[in-house]
């Protein structure tokens, strides 16, 4: 696969200014010296020159343009590579890409240059992932998180955790080795029980660290419930500040969910508004609810509106009940139309309709329970995949721990710490199934 040639549009296809190709593999010097009239020399590396696309065969001149030749290894991937930077009409790039790929590269797949970047070494798993993660960033905090990943910041957390562990098992492996020092194996499980512990620690504050960095990269899903015409269509168009959801005073509008986001000191929330639940026998309302109650199950935060200007009644009750065990704020909209606000002490009260949200607002904040500007350029991780394997980790590791405190044979403790350090070599890319990479970079833009 590395012997081949590639080629993409690595910028936004559409019309434009300008766009950019790319072309990487070890054929790129002489594929653009086919195709380009001003040639590169082997020493002009590194260097931007100006000259014409044209179709040897037929010497049709395709574009004006400018060039780059990057040198193995000191490029994206690791490989010789070209960028060609020309006029971004749709025509020129067609004709473009058409005449690189009749002349010997071949289109590249999904990511499939940062994954060259990668089994080249000159980045890990991490950083791949993180040069995705920076593309679709989606606020400030999200970018500056991704960008520690990408610098290897994030890398050298997880690496110095792997170092501790090695250097654990290679500690075991004298006593697995040298069994007839019975001496050495006493003082080996006195040593065993903090180390594991300490690294218990260390994970706990990875994974927690994780957990926040998870939500800085892909937000809060958050589902706002309640029965119909409380306002919750409302109150999405007035959180996102856009007409997105239809407002009508018909009980049963909503149908389907309804989607938006907001930004809130540095936290996305994915708002659902959802359909009212309610018992109905209109079938095209019944799966809309049907969907909202699993809304409520899978999202990370509930708002339940409530109707401030009117008495609680049994639909009410019946979402207050649903939504118990859930991460849930309860909202009474309407406030608008209440006279006596006493009885609303101590409760988040907000008018969709007025656009008087601030009492939601704080109170999500408070909700959220971290300020996102912390961890803004603290090393992270950001990701499911990191968290899962982190957290299958940190379960072998326990799993040593309790051997440990047993006192269970070191050969038996070492199976789990083993383990735990596969699952770290794992995030790391240092030993992954290439199933797994191929599918991680097929989530990547082509031309990346």
């Amino acid at each position: 696969m590395l012997g081949t040639t590639i080629a993409a549009l690595a910028s936004g296809y559409g019309e434009s200014a300008l766009a950019i190709i790319r072309i990487s593999g070890e054929d790129s010097f002489n594929l653009i010296n086919k195709v380009f009239t001003n040639k590169f020399k082997e020493n002009e590396a590194w260097k931007m020159k100006y000259g014409f696309l044209k179709d040897p065969k037929t010497s049709d001149v395709i574009d004006e343009v400018m060039c780059v030749y990057y040198a193995a290894p000191k490029s994206y991937t690791g490989e010789d590579m070209v960028e060609i930077f020309l006029h971004g009409g749709i025509v020129i790039i067609e004709k473009a890409m058409a005449l690189l790929l009749a002349n010997g590269a071949r289109l590249a797949r999904n990511g499939e240059f940062t994954e060259r970047a990668y089994l080249n070494g000159r980045i890990d798993l991490i950083q791949a992932e993180a040069v995705n993660d920076m593309i679709r960033a989606s606020s400030e905090e999200a970018l500056q998180v991704a960008l520690s990943s990408l610098k290897g910041q994030v890398s050298h957390v997880v690496k110095d955790f792997k170092e501790e562990i090695i250097d654990l098992l290679s500690h075991i492996e004298v006593n697995i080795d040298y069994p007839e020092y019975d001496a050495q194996e006493e003082l080996t499980l006195e040593e065993i029980t903090p180390r594991i512990n300490n690294l218990i620690k260390e994970i706990e504050k990875i994974i927690n660290d994780a957990k926040i960095g998870n939500i800085i990269k892909d937000g809060i899903k958050t589902a706002i419930v309640g029965k119909p015409n409380v306002g919750k269509s409302s109150l999405l168009n007035a959180l996102i500040k856009e007409d997105k959801a239809i407002v009508t005073q018909i009980p049963g509008t909503t149908r389907d969910i309804v989607e938006g986001k907001i930004n809130i000191d540095g936290i996305i929330l994915n708002l659902l508004d959802t359909a009212g639940i309610r018992m109905s026998d209109d079938v095209v309302e019944k799966i809309g609810i049907e969907k909202s109650i699993k809304t409520i199950k899978e999202a990370q935060l509930v708002i339940l509106v409530l109707d401030a200007s009117r008495p609680l009644d049994e639909e009410d009750n019946y979402l207050l009940d649903i939504t118990k065990n859930t991460n849930r704020i309860i909202v009474y909209n309407k406030i608008d139309q209440v006279n006596d606000l006493s009885t609303f002490e101590d409760k988040v009260v907000i008018s969709a309709k007025n656009n008087q949200l601030d009492n939601l607002i704080n109170k999500i904040k408070e909700q959220i329970g971290f300020n996102p500007s912390v961890y803004k350029y603290r090393p992270i991780l950001s990701n499911q995949r990191h968290l899962m394997l982190m957290n299958k980790a940190y379960d072998y590791l326990k799993e040593a721990h309790e051997g440990a405190l047993n006192a269970l044979p070191v050969d038996l403790i070492s199976v789990d710490i083993k383990n735990a350090l596969e699952a770290v070599l794992e995030l790391l890319g240092e030993e992954v199934n290439i199933d797994i990479s191929h599918e991680i970079f097929a989530r990547f833009c082509v031309g990346k």
